[in-house]
């Protein structure tokens, strides 16, 4: 059975993604990678909701800090981070965001070739890898 993905907050999401880069973390390395961090403690609560939400699970100690692993993939999680936005804004269309990109000068038209050519080897495919197992990262504690 598959999980949700849960619903982040901005800065949860900023969390999440060093997490994703180190693959196992503490608090205190989170915020050591933080531009502008915020305390200690904050990253330390971030993580814990980050628990909560079923995105990021204990997977040991070390000393006295908790390491934490993501039980969510980046790839699952931009999906879902696109897919609201899309939502929210576009009515769940791509176009116009794709017209604000390129009024934006965020995205070229050679970008467009290799969006073209990759909807042209894959048409109609939706990747099915949304997220990892339930049991993919060893929670401690008992609860995940």
């Amino acid at each position: 059975m598959k999980r949700s993905l849960p619903d982040l907050s901005r800065f949860e999401v900023h969390c999440l993604r060093r997490l994703w880069v180190r693959g196992d973390a503490t608090a205190r390395d989170i915020l050591d990678d933080l531009p502008d961090p915020p305390t200690y403690s904050t990253v330390r609560k971030i993580l814990e909701r980050l628990e909560d939400k079923g995105a990021v699970a204990r997977v040991r100690m070390d000393g006295k800090a908790v390491v934490y692993r993501s039980l969510v993939t980046p790839s699952a999680m931009i999906r879902k981070e696109i897919g609201r936005l899309l939502d929210t804004l576009f009515d769940g269309s791509a176009v116009p965001l794709v017209a604000h990109l390129a009024d934006m000068r965020a995205v070229t038209l050679g970008d467009l070739r290799d969006m073209e050519a990759r909807l042209s080897e894959n048409p109609g495919e939706v990747p099915s890898d949304q997220h990892p197992a339930p049991g993919d990262a060893a929670p401690i504690g008992g609860a995940s």
